[in-house]
Formats: structure tokens, C-alpha cells, sequence
């Protein structure tokens, strides 16, 4: 399996301030698979994605990535997968604003042992993929919202991890925008990334191939299209 948690609970906080974010949740997730995950706020989603992306560990349970045990990693080994198994693409972008579009989409690679003319050989195929190539150059405070959106998908693509987690990455664009960035991750699904997208909108939810609806910090529907 995948992606494989067994029994996960998250408790942040402790005695008359514990909150429980997750309850005992399972789950199982194939190479490959586009799934959307939505709930109210508060209902867990965001915590789910972190664990997933090794940002957080569980309270309890059991978590396991290419059946790997992964509550049992240092933070190296954890940060080593961040690194290389798994890319994020957040709603508010999180790109360094002093940073141009080069060196932005370039960070991932630093800590890899490539030359320079490789990083820049990678950065440059998909800046130009994205269609942003002629912005490399441009300070990202100085972009639109579609377009540092773009700048933040072309991070996630040029690591070329398995798993690409998007907490709402379309809620700061405009209808035309989102859509055009979900038909990027549909297209990244296409090529074999397992794609994992939080989102409050029913419309964006409709690209994936499975639905998870998240509620109270439990898994309350999950269901594939057809």
C-alpha cells in the first residue's frame, strides 16, 4: 500500500486544553490516485495533510508510507521525505517574497546533490511547462495571484515527488485562475503523482477521482466517481 494510516489520532494540547483534531482515522491510498478532501472548518483536514506530508505526526496510530512506519522516523528522516517524496501547494502561496521566480522554484533542489547547470536546466523545463519562463527573473511580490500560484506549482513540480498535497490551493484565485490550477494537478495526476487536494468547493472537488469528507476530526464519507 501507499499510503496506509491505521487508527491515527491527533491531540494537540493537554488536560482541559487537549483538543482532539483526528479520531481513529483509516485510511488507505493508492500510487496514483486524485483525491479531494473536503469538511467544515475545523473538521480536521488541514491536520490530515500535514500528517500525510510528514509536517505532524500522530498522537496515536500508525502511519505508513511505501510501507515504511513513519511515526517511527527522526526529524531527519522526516525532513529527508519532505524533501523527496512529497511536494505542498498552499492557498497563500508560501513563496519567499524577496526571492525571484528562479530561486523560488529552485529550493527544493538546494538540498540535493545536483550541480548548478542541472538546477538550472530543471527550473528552466518547467518554468517553461508552467508558461511563466519569461517571469524568472521577476520578484514574486511583484506577480498576480494566478501567476504566483503557478510559481508555487512549479516548486512542488520540479521536486518530482510521488505525492503533491494542495490545502486550497485554488481559495485566493478567481474562478478562471482555479481552474486553471486544478487542471495543472490533473494533468500532474495524469503523469502518476498521487494528488491530495482540501478544498471547500464542490466544483474543484469534481477533478478528483475520490471524495473524503472529513467531519469532527472523522472520516464520515469516502467514495470514488461511478
Amino acid at each position: 500500500m501507499f499510503i496506509e494510516l491505521q487508527n491515527v489520532t491527533k491531540i494537540y494540547g493537554k488536560d482541559e486544553y487537549a483538543t482532539k483534531a483526528l479520531s481513529q482515522v483509516s485510511l488507505q491510498i493508492e500510487r496514483g490516485e486524485f483525491i479531494s478532501i473536503m469538511g467544515p472548518s475545523g473538521s480536521g483536514k488541514s491536520t490530515l495533510l500535514n500528517i500525510i506530508g510528514c509536517m505532524d505526526v500522530p498522537t496515536e496510530g500508525v502511519y505508513r508510507l511505501e510501507g515504511e512506519d513513519v511515526t517511527r522516523l527522526n526529524d531527519r528522516q522526516l525532513s529527508d521525505i519532505r524533501n523527496k517524496k512529497v511536494s505542498f501547494i498552499f492557498q497563500q502561496f508560501a513563496l519567499m517574497t524577496n526571492f525571484t521566480v528562479f530561486e523560488n522554484v529552485e529550493l527544493p533542489l538546494l538540498k540535493r546533490n545536483m550541480s548548478k547547470k542541472e538546477r538550472r536546466e530543471k527550473v528552466e523545463y518547467y518554468l517553461n511547462k508552467l508558461g511563466i519562463f519569461h517571469l524568472r527573473q521577476k520578484n514574486v511580490s511583484k506577480l498576480s495571484g494566478g501567476q504566483k500560484q503557478r510559481v508555487a506549482i512549479a516548486r512542488a513540480m520540479v521536486a518530482e515527488t510521488n505525492i503533491v498535497l494542495a490545502d486550497e490551493p485554488t481559495g485566493s484565485l478567481d474562478r478562471q485562475n482555479g481552474e486553471k490550477v486544478m487542471e495543472l494537478l490533473q494533468q500532474m495526476n495524469e503523469e502518476g503523482k498521487c494528488i491530495i487536494v482540501i478544498t471547500h468547493d464542490e466544483k474543484i472537488a469534481s477533478y478528483a477521482n475520490r471524495m473524503i469528507y472529513l467531519s469532527d476530526g472523522c472520516i464520515q464519507l469516502d467514495k470514488g466517481k461511478g
